[in-house]
């Protein structure tokens, strides 16, 4: 691994040590940040939860959870004896698909649109008439489809830029807007080995200046805007870089380098990331893979998940009744839980309803049959990417609140085959930081 000095820009500033470097994490809850040295060791860390409307798409309250974590995250440095101007390095990562439209002045164009978005029907036929056959951009659900929605709803031209919810973010603090990283940008149709925008794009009804210019994921960008930096109490110097997906940082923080190696998420949804010497994609199953330095990270997200097990029972429930489940016995019940219809991975269907019934009397036995059939479809979204080419998983490391359930990574390690473990470093905030610091396999070649 290399030192973050390789990743300063030439115009910046010679910096002794301490150097820190800041990760943002824009995630379904709420807003997270981790600060570490070189070595990558945490520092110190805050969250702030959404303001209200961020589930709606309101980007300013993207923006007003993003400045409550950094304040927070600012005093709590001070607190702790460190400067918050050692910080000389800083990403962000964000929802993968979240996006929205701005103007010149970066004041959002509407509301944005979610990752789960679905249903854009209209956008899609667009599509389909010129996307060659299993294109990452076609659907109904495609986040080129949600773009091409968000361009009907500006009925006063007054757009100017689309912006990925990380790119939104370091455009508010770089006062930069138009740059992404090629992590956010693969599902709108960026393509990674050629770095390049579809030719087809051209005959397709989209002002092509609006799309962003699109940086290798850990690259330097540009400064913190002056007034930004001063606002926050932050240093005038720090470079902000191109970020990622919520999902590959929390990759990226688990510090899996092997091919085979999988991170596992278990937050709101569920989504694996495994790591391969060879690109493996399906558009049919929601399948897509992102470069990773000289490697790639195949996987995909299910709209399964901790939001699905909350239609059900609260945390403390689950908890209480995980107690009563013994993870080596089988459950009988063959269950697709979903938060509500629609479905990305393995099964790319915005149709599908979730199925959560029979349910049993016992609601230990209901929970068990629940969390054994998320690890179910987990086990086919590894077994799709081996079927399809890909490596057999060999590990997997799980970040968010799942792992923090004992009997369900019981229940995972019997149904995958393969150990489970918790990742050490759980917090996407954590992968941002490395991939600002030059800490991760996605800055090196």
């Amino acid at each position: 691994m290399r030192r973050s000095t390789a990743k300063r820009s030439p115009n910046d500033r010679y910096h002794p040590e301490p150097m820190l470097g800041l990760g943002i994490d824009i995630g379904t809850s709420g807003v997270r940040t981790a600060v570490i040295d070189p070595s990558g060791t945490l520092v110190s860390d805050a969250r702030a939860p959404h303001r209200p409307g961020a589930a709606t798409g309101d980007a300013d309250a993207w923006w007003g959870g993003v400045s409550d974590c950094l304040r927070a995250q600012v005093k709590a440095l001070r607190q702790i004896g460190l400067d918050p101007h050692d910080i000389v390095h800083a990403s962000i990562d964000g929802t993968s698909g979240t996006m929205v439209l701005v103007d010149e002045d970066i004041r959002p164009i509407g509301l944005g649109l979610l990752y789960n978005s679905s249903g854009f029907h209209e956008g899609a036929e667009q599509i389909a008439r010129l996307a060659p056959e299993g294109h990452i951009t076609r659907g109904s659900s495609s986040a080129l489809a949600r773009y091409l929605t968000l361009l009907t709803s500006d009925q006063a031209d007054r757009a100017r830029y689309l912006l990925h919810q990380a790119d939104f973010i370091l455009a508010r603090l770089t006062r930069a807007p138009g740059h992404s990283d090629d992590n956010n940008a693969l599902k709108l149709g960026f393509d990674p080995e050629t770095l390049s925008w579809p030719a087809w794009f051209e005959r397709l009804a989209i002002p092509l200046e609006q799309l962003p210019k699109v940086h290798r994921c850990g690259e330097a960008v540009a400064p913190i805007a002056g007034e930004v930096a001063q606002d926050f109490g932050l240093s005038p110097d720090l470079i902000m870089h191109a970020g990622t997906t919520d999902s590959i940082a929390a990759f990226l923080a688990s510090g899996a380098t092997t091919q085979g190696e999988g991170v596992t998420s278990l937050g709101t949804t569920l989504a694996i990331k495994l790591l391969s010497d060879i690109r493996v994609d399906s558009v049919a199953h929601g399948l897509y893979s992102h470069r990773l330095g000289s490697s790639w990270l195949v996987g995909g997200a299910s709209n399964t998940g901790g939001g699905a097990l909350l239609r059900h029972f609260d945390p403390d429930q689950m908890s209480t009744l995980s107690e009563a489940i013994d993870a080596s016995e089988i459950s009988p019940y063959d269950y697709h839980p979903l938060p509500a219809v629609g479905e990305r991975f393995p099964i790319n269907d915005p149709n599908l309803a979730p199925r959560d019934t029979p349910r049993p009397a016992s609601d230990a036995a209901f929970l068990h049959g629940l969390l054994e059939s998320i690890a179910r479809i987990e086990g086919q979204c590894y077994g799709l990417i081996k079927d399809l080419g890909g490596p057999p998983v060999s590990r997997v490391l799980t970040a968010g609140g799942g792992a923090e359930n004992d009997v369900w990574t019981a229940i995972r390690a019997r149904v995958l085959g393969v150990p489970v473990e918790t990742s050490p470093r759980a917090e996407a905030a954590i992968g941002a930081a490395m991939l600002a610091m030059g800490l991760t396999a996605a800055t090196q070649s």
